[in-house]
């Protein structure tokens, strides 16, 4: 059973520490993290109603037809890496804990069948903590039995032999047994189903690899889950380990941005208003370098937002303070929103205009960069992308930054639509020097053959020649004149007059 249908049970705080429990081996800490956060938020916050709902009865679903309906508490249904996670968290935090609701969802856990080794260790591991004069062995009856038998079969075996010859006598040959020893035991399991079959796989899986590189991951995802919570943490399977190592791109984070993004994925997927408290959250973007934010933007999967979203978000992105720097905003920017423009097939809905031209007015050398150049480059943009940018330029960008569009417009080739945003560049009159006039004539004389029947070409070209006749000298002129010669359009005329008016001192 999915995990994930179980949250919504929660309310908003619990279901950050649900969702902080269930993120793989580090789930115990950074639970521990999100609850000292809302303690800070909150002092009065209590742990007794995340206790109480996970103690609550819930029908499970038999996984045959033979069996029968079963009613368990709902931290039952739960995986067993959840529960191995929530209780060294509770481990952590007991001491400020109400004795009677810890107790309850122990007692729950107990009622799991069939039983995890680490979960029965944990439980009973508390239960010491919590009762007096409890000394029942952490230990289950399987492993009492299991230590017994090994030690007998070791009895008789010298101290020159030892470990190794008993181990070679059974299943494990001393090439084996020297990659054991290379990895410091990180292959032991306490699965009372299946200790020697998980190091098999483990070891077929690392043996086809063959892979220097696997092998420092493995280690490395070993000694920081050692690490983290000490002797009382239970940790993944290897392979669980190794495939959360290789594949968790938040394992570049720190962990207070970890938690930051759980808050933001909750606030995307709520359906309530985010009140100020709510925006604070953003605020992490400050904390971030640019490999970082990227990180985090793929983590959040802003691309995939929908557009009724982007308003609200985008709202809350601008009210940090102060700025975010350069690289933040065009990482978000790009994040955010060039998938959306790149694949609009009709004009933009209001929600994603709304969302570009708020970024935009306030990060607009981050948009140029980020948005409106990589689109400008895209050969496959049609009215609807040309629309969109003729917006920002008109209601957005000041004269540097027009020219500075401009500019991007001399290193592509030109089509249809880019011709109407260049039309609108020239329309806001931005301060052309007379260098860069020049490259502009340049390209108009280069991509004007391809042209000669385009009438927002013809009408680009006259907009030059009225509003820029300044700028145009003698031998613009003669440039100019035999570009107008190719043209076929009705306007040629009227092109040709506009240059002859042009007169220099």
């Amino acid at each position: 059973m999915d995990a994930s249908m179980f949250v919504s049970r929660f309310d908003g705080p619990s279901k950050l520490l649900v969702r902080s429990l269930l993120c793989g081996s580090s789930g115990a800490h950074r639970a521990l993290s999100v609850f000292h956060r809302q303690q800070r938020a909150n002092p009065d916050m209590s742990l007794s109603t995340f206790m109480e709902i996970l103690c609550q009865d819930d029908i499970t679903c038999p996984r045959t037809e033979a069996q029968p309906l079963a009613v368990k508490p709902l931290v039952c249904l739960f995986p067993a890496l959840f529960k191995q996670n929530l209780l060294s968290f509770i481990y952590l935090v007991h001491a400020i804990l109400p004795r009677p609701p810890v107790l309850h969802l122990l007692k729950c856990l107990s009622q799991d069948s069939p039983t995890n080794p680490w979960i029965t260790a944990l439980v009973r591991q508390l239960e010491r903590n919590l009762i007096a004069h409890n000394e029942e062995p952490l230990y289950t009856p399987m492993c009492s039995q299991r230590l017994q038998e090994l030690s007998q079969r070791l009895v008789g075996f010298g101290e020159t032999g030892g470990w190794s010859k008993c181990l070679s006598s059974q299943t494990f040959g001393l090439s084996e047994l020297a990659t054991q020893r290379k990895r410091k035991g990180s292959f032991v399991t306490l699965d009372s189903d299946g200790e020697e079959t998980g190091q098999q796989s483990k070891r077929i899986k690392m043996d086809v690899s063959g892979s220097e590189c696997l092998e420092a991951v493995e280690q490395r995802a070993t000694e920081e889950t050692a690490g983290r919570l000490g002797s009382d943490a239970p940790a993944e399977t290897p392979a669980e380990e190794l495939q959360t190592a290789a594949e968790s791109p938040c394992d570049v984070l720190p962990e207070h941005i970890k938690v930051s993004v759980l808050q933001i994925k909750e606030l995307l997927e709520s359906q309530t208003e985010w009140d100020q408290s709510s925006m604070e959250v953003f605020k992490v973007l400050n904390d971030c370098d640019p490999g970082q934010v990227e990180v985090l933007c793929c983590m959040l999967r802003l691309a995939d937002l929908p557009e009724q979203t982007l308003p609200k978000l985008c709202s809350s992105i601008l009210a940090p303070s102060p700025d975010f720097s350069y690289s933040t905003a065009a990482t978000l920017i790009k994040s955010l929103l060039l998938q959306k423009v790149l694949s609009l097939s009709e004009p933009a809905s209001r929600c994603l205009v709304t969302a570009v031209t708020s970024l935009c007015s306030r990060y607009p050398r981050p948009m140029c960069h980020a948005l409106m150049g990589p689109v400008l480059e895209e050969k496959s943009i049609g009215n609807p992308q040309a629309e969109l940018l003729n917006r920002l330029i008109e209601s957005c960008l000041d004269s540097h930054y027009r020219l500075l569009v401009l500019q991007m417009t001399f290193k592509i080739v030109w089509s249809e639509a880019v011709l109407s945003i260049i039309h609108s560049l020239l329309d806001s009159k931005p301060d052309l020097s007379q260098e860069l006039f020049t490259q502009f004539t340049e390209q108009l004389i280069s991509q004007g053959p391809q042209f000669t029947k385009s009438m927002k070409f013809a009408k680009m070209m006259l907009t030059v020649l009225s509003k820029y006749n300044s700028h145009v000298t003698a031998a613009h002129k003669h440039s100019l004149h035999g570009c107008l010669m190719l043209n076929e359009t009705i306007l040629k005329k009227s092109l040709q007059a506009a240059l002859k008016r042009i007169t220099h001192s």
